[in-house]
């Protein structure tokens, strides 16, 4: 990081970083990676049920009954190539699958609650779901 003058305060969101200081957006931009890892409805939720303790594919489902089979199965494969989620396969029969956080996909838990904070807090406009129907 680079030296601050005395007096200066660091602005929040505006990292002192080299690959911050682009033009367009790039995968290479750890913004870009982060909200990449969170794409597509439902992985929020995913990952807060993966935050409670690991979970095999059907307890998920039972603890997200209206997200499909499909969904959920596109959802954990996203997040297993993203790094998020490992798969443990237990010997025995049937063959059961467990899925759980790795240590990087752990530190989304104060991401998570950061957006949960920040969309809390959002000025709403006429027509917005109330809170709790949305």
């Amino acid at each position: 990081m680079a030296h601050q003058t005395v007096g200066d305060e660091a602005r929040p969101g505006l990292p002192d970083d080299p690959r911050a200081a682009v033009t367009a957006p790039s995968p290479a931009c750890p913004v870009e990676i982060a909200l990449d890892a969170l794409r597509g409805r439902w992985t929020t939720l995913v990952i807060r049920e993966l935050l409670k303790e690991e979970r095999g594919f059907t307890d998920l489902r039972a603890a997200l009954p209206t997200l499909s089979d499909k969904v959920l199965a596109d959802r954990l494969a996203h997040l297993l190539e993203a790094g998020v989620v490992e798969r443990h396969r237990q010997p025995g029969w049937p063959p059961r699958t467990r899925y759980v956080l790795t240590e990087h996909g752990r530190r989304l838990g104060p991401v998570l609650q950061a957006l949960w904070d920040w969309g809390a807090t959002a000025p709403r406009g006429e027509g917005d779901v109330a809170p709790g129907k949305g």
